[in-house]
């Protein structure tokens, strides 16, 4: 992706041909490439999903821009400046994959522990902790030992520790994943909550249901490499297919609609149909003419599941 197709010209986070390869050594010449000429921008203020199957090279990009992990190839930069650079880490926020919270610790404990890392004092981080409390919906478990925590509470309380410090960007590495279903329309209510307020999120799963619900833009990658980005409606396009849901269908509904679009299946009142454009005005012509009610009309789109099996499966052919 160019500079030129990012959806804010605000970027804050760049990385450009970056490459990254484990193992590669005297005795090991070629080694394992991660990450193998990926190239992106993100704007401020965005909800940007990075997706791909375990082993893609997802976490190993966020721990290169973070610092975490060196020698790699390319260019790669936070707020204009080089990854890794503490200027820019400062305004950062990052709960990692499978994190371990200290389980003696009670959830305010471990926020006040995580604020005090990130160079707050102590009153400042006390004076923060009911508005964080209440984001992420631990006010009442706060005084819990973390042990004693579900994991969607764990999840919350380490999405609090990354946010106690007022970060620009947010980094969210499988946010959701072992989370139950409550707890993670939790998780993206915290999301949308962070957008609202222009911060910049950056989630990095392979749960490809969350981030289609989630994320403006997302840029799926396969073995090291980006495959496809875009909008959301970029990457699950329309299918051709129409479901109507009508007040009451006739019974001569095929007789009806002859002529009309292909591979038309009917459940009771509801029935779907493959038409293009014209067929379509036609369809809801004839359907009012005979004064039938129609009570919906829905576009079928490919879920971004189906786009993205579709897509990896013509990768690898």
């Amino acid at each position: 992706m160019s500079a030129s197709t990012a959806a804010n010209a605000d970027t804050i986070l760049s990385v450009r041909s970056l490459a990254k390869t484990y193992g590669k050594g005297l005795f090991k010449k070629s080694g394992f490439r991660a990450l193998d000429g990926v190239s992106i921008d993100v704007g401020r203020g965005q909800v940007f999903g990075l997706l791909g199957p375990n082993g893609a090279g997802k976490t190993t990009m966020i721990k290169v821009l973070l610092g975490l992990v060196g020698r790699y190839e390319g260019e790669a930069s936070l707020f204009g400046r080089p990854a890794g650079d503490p200027d820019s880490r400062r305004r950062v926020g990052y709960l990692p994959e499978a994190h371990r919270l200290p389980g003696y610790l009670t959830g305010r404990q471990v926020i006040r522990l995580f604020a005090m890392m990130s160079g707050l004092e102590g009153a400042e981080a006390d004076r923060r902790m009911p508005r964080l409390l209440d984001l992420v919906g631990m006010r009442e478990a706060a005084d819990r030992k973390v042990r004693e925590y579900s994991k969607g509470m764990q999840q919350r309380i380490g999405i609090a520790q990354a946010l106690v410090h007022d970060p620009e960007l947010v980094f969210l590495d499988e946010p959701t994943d072992g989370v139950d279903p409550v707890g993670r329309a939790s998780i993206r209510a915290i999301v949308q909550e962070l957008k609202a307020r222009g911060v910049t999120v950056f989630i990095n799963s392979h749960l490809l249901m969350e981030v289609e619900l989630m994320c403006d833009r997302v840029v799926i990658m396969v073995q090291g490499k980006i495959l496809r980005e875009g909008t959301i409606a970029d990457l699950t396009p329309r299918t051709g297919s129409v479901r109507f849901e009508l007040r009451e269908a006739p019974a001569d509904l095929d007789a009806l609609l002859a002529g009309l679009g292909s591979s038309l299946v009917r459940n009771g009142n509801t029935f779907e149909v493959k038409l293009n454009d014209a067929e379509l005005d036609q369809t809801i012509d004839r359907l009012r003419a005979r004064g039938l009610g129609i009570r919906a009309i829905d576009q079928r789109r490919l879920s971004l599941e189906e786009s993205f099996i579709d897509m990896v499966r013509k990768e690898q052919r």
